[in-house]
């Protein structure tokens, strides 16, 4: 369901803050403000100059040769990937050789060196903020007259949630430990990515127990949009009074918010369109909708289990194993899933990123083998299964 990419960095960044993986921070040249370079080249000698353009000489040549090698390795990667997707489609078994077996190479020459003269930088447009739970809400009055129906409380929530991933086939450790692993196990049903643990700024749209990006809810209405609407309107069917007319609404809405997902080719970058309009905002409302939201966390879930079965993997899945496929995409996690222990033992994280994701991830480097990256999922998921959201989610099962 996700991006191979966006959510598997995102989720590892996060990791990274609370394992305590140490975060890599380089300061170009450009980054220091325009009073500090004036300053500095006011006091410049001829020899400090001389002295910087040596340094960066140095640089560019071990940066040069770095880039080199480091190209080869990540080109490598590329064609064993390609086939290894080959092979799958051709029903031929994926071996040991069609993975890249060595670590890819890591930059240890010397530090770009701070120009003592002043250097024109150019102008960046402003960074577009990342919505929020308000916007959402928001978008969903004004593009569909619609206020998603809030629980009462987090319980209520959490209990909807664990009847309808019973009913659908998910079991207790999946869940559970999944949501302990995405939200650090105290995540309410309307977390966002970055405003969590003392959070204060949105890191992405990433909402709830399973941290669904606006992408992912687009998605899901195209791809499940027929189950959602099955399933709301039995619960329409059985509901009478004066609780019966809004969840009639609920259901028109959901029915005009699926035939909008629909109307655009069923590909991840289509769906990524429209989850960064306000449209995809007002969708994304419903995950927090009482009636509709634990659908979507199932169905987030439930998509990488049904998957895995079609591709002929019937072997329940770990909850560490079925977070790898939330994070890196079902094709993705299948590879890591089908690997035999002695496999994962060998085969390198690298295999399954590209190189700038990976460059900037602590954790897959740290981690760098399949069995590694398991272990450590596994590891979070055991010590925030312990915290207070984790036992009040399990103890809705």
């Amino acid at each position: 369901m996700s991006s191979p990419l966006i959510r598997f960095h995102l989720a590892l960044a996060a990791l990274a803050l609370v394992i305590g993986a140490p975060q890599a921070l380089a300061v170009e040249a450009n980054a220091w403000p325009r009073a500090t370079a004036d300053a500095m080249a006011q006091s410049a000698s001829p020899q400090a100059i001389a002295e910087y353009r040596r340094k960066l000489a140095e640089y560019q040549a071990a940066r040069a040769a770095f880039d080199e090698e480091a190209g080869a390795y990540w080109s490598q990667i590329s064609e064993k990937r390609k086939t290894r997707n080959a092979k799958r489609r051709g029903g031929q078994q994926v071996t040991l050789d069609d993975y890249v077996l060595t670590h890819p190479p890591l930059y240890s020459g010397p530090k770009r060196p701070v120009n003592p003269e002043p250097e024109e930088t150019p102008d960046r447009p402003p960074k577009r903020p990342i919505p929020v739970v308000a916007d959402f809400l928001q978008a969903a009055q004004e593009l569909y007259q619609f206020t998603p129906q809030r629980p009462a409380n987090e319980v209520e929530f959490k209990r909807a949630y664990a009847r309808y991933a019973i009913a659908s086939g998910l079991t207790r450790e999946q869940a559970v430990r999944v949501y302990s692993f995405e939200t650090g196990g105290t995540g309410s049903y309307d977390v966002q990515s970055g405003i969590e643990h003392g959070g204060k700024r949105a890191i992405s749209t990433a909402i709830g127990y399973n941290q669904l990006l606006t992408t992912n809810s687009v998605e899901l209405l195209a791809e499940q949009g027929h189950e959602l609407i099955r399933a709301l309107s039995e619960k329409v069917a059985h509901a009478s009074g004066p609780a019966r007319k809004p969840l009639e609404h609920k259901l028109a809405v959901l029915k005009r918010m699926v035939a909008h997902a629909k109307a655009v080719p069923d590909t991840w970058s289509e769906h990524e369109k429209i989850g960064n309009t306000a449209q995809g905002w007002a969708m994304h409302a419903m995950v927090l909708d009482v009636d509709v939201g634990p659908m979507l966390q199932t169905h987030k879930l439930l998509t990488s289990v049904i998957f895995a079965r079609a591709k002929g993997y019937n072997r329940p899945l770990s909850a560490a194993e079925l977070e790898m496929m939330n994070l890196t995409g079902d094709g993705t996690g299948l590879d890591m899933v089908t690997m035999p222990q002695a496999m994962r033992e060998q085969v390198p994280t690298s295999n399954f990123f590209q190189r700038s994701g990976y460059e900037r991830n602590p954790v897959a480097i740290r981690h760098n083998t399949v069995a590694k990256l398991l272990a450590v999922t596994d590891e979070r998921m055991d010590f925030n299964s312990n915290k207070p959201g984790a036992k009040e989610l399990a103890g809705a099962f």
